[in-house]
């Protein structure tokens, strides 16, 4: 373990805990396996399945965030990352595997810091496709409320292209 990096990773957070371990601990093994290094453009792309403690430690490690549009939330609930190279199309996930040991919070925090890959996490590589490059939207200004949001999220109504936030949502119920 890069202890270095694990205390940049723990002041970019803001305090140690198991959930950024498990974000970290999930980034090394798969910069590791997949010969990755710092992603400084869209090189890495990491797919999240849930939006917890880890997916800040993903962008420190890792260099893929949602502002370069290389870090993309599916929200599932679970703890898993799918990490993929836009160099040759590979593609790893780590799913938290459960288990049922009963430790404190630093111990937990530890083990997952320093186990073995395969005891913390179902490893695999996967087939998947490749997400497209982050896009650039031309600005709509909302005819409601005035403000600009991105083409992609104008809705019209009434006639009217109006933003999310001003959009009034039709359903019945299906």
């Amino acid at each position: 373990m890069n202890q270095k990096l694990w205390y940049e990773c723990v002041r970019f957070h803001g305090h140690e805990c198991p959930g950024l371990a498990i974000g970290f601990r999930a980034s090394e093994i798969a910069m590791e396996k997949m010969e990755l290094n710092f992603s400084q453009d869209e090189e890495i792309v990491c797919i999240t399945e849930n939006d917890a403690c880890g997916v800040d430690a993903v962008q420190y490690v890792t260099g893929c965030t949602l502002g370069k549009g290389n870090l993309i939330l599916k929200g599932t609930g679970k703890m898993a990352f799918t990490f993929i190279s836009r160099k040759n199309g590979k593609a790893l996930r780590l799913l938290l595997k459960h288990d049922d040991l009963q430790m404190e919070r630093h111990e937990r925090q530890e083990y997952i810091l320093k186990g073995p890959a395969e005891d913390l996490f179902k490893i695999e590589w996967i087939s998947i496709e490749l997400p497209d490059k982050a896009r650039k939207f031309n600005t709509v200004i909302c005819e409601v409320c005035n403000e600009g949001a991105s083409e992609n999220k104008i809705r019209l109504q009434d006639g009217k292209k109006v933003c999310l936030d001003c959009y009034k949502e039709y359903s019945r119920g299906w």
